[in-house]
């Protein structure tokens, strides 16, 4: 059964940090690249951070410097940490593998309910 639980989110001013978690079914992360997405209103879900299984990173433009994803394979755990954080930065966050998992089950891709940042003063 896929289980993608993300945690962390919250309200935090300007040039603060966060650090979101995610625990993650095993079938789907000890094989996959995974990776952290995000929604604002409005916007379409982006890829911020990504990770493979050796543990090579990559980084959206807008987070690159700001964000430090990570994973810990034995725990089938995925972290971000986030620092000098903007108000650009607000959204829905989710994690998945990378690309995102399809569940032939369910016909579509399958999302975690996301864990909600708010940067604002």
């Amino acid at each position: 059964q896929v289980q993608l639980v993300e945690s962390g989110g919250g309200l935090v001013q300007p040039g603060g940090s966060l650090r979101l978690s995610c625990a993650a079914s095993a079938g789907i992360f000890s094989i996959n690249a995974m990776g952290w997405y995000r929604q604002a209103p409005g916007k379409q879900r982006e890829l911020v951070a990504g990770i493979g299984w050796a543990g090579n990173t990559k980084y959206a433009d807008s987070v690159k410097g700001r964000f430090t994803i990570s994973r810990d394979n034995a725990k089938n755990t995925l972290y971000l940490q986030m620092i000098s954080l903007k108000p650009e930065d607000t959204a829905v966050y989710y994690c998945n593998t990378d690309p995102p998992y399809y569940a032939h089950s369910m016909r579509s891709v399958y999302w975690g309910q996301g864990t909600q940042v708010t940067v604002s003063s």
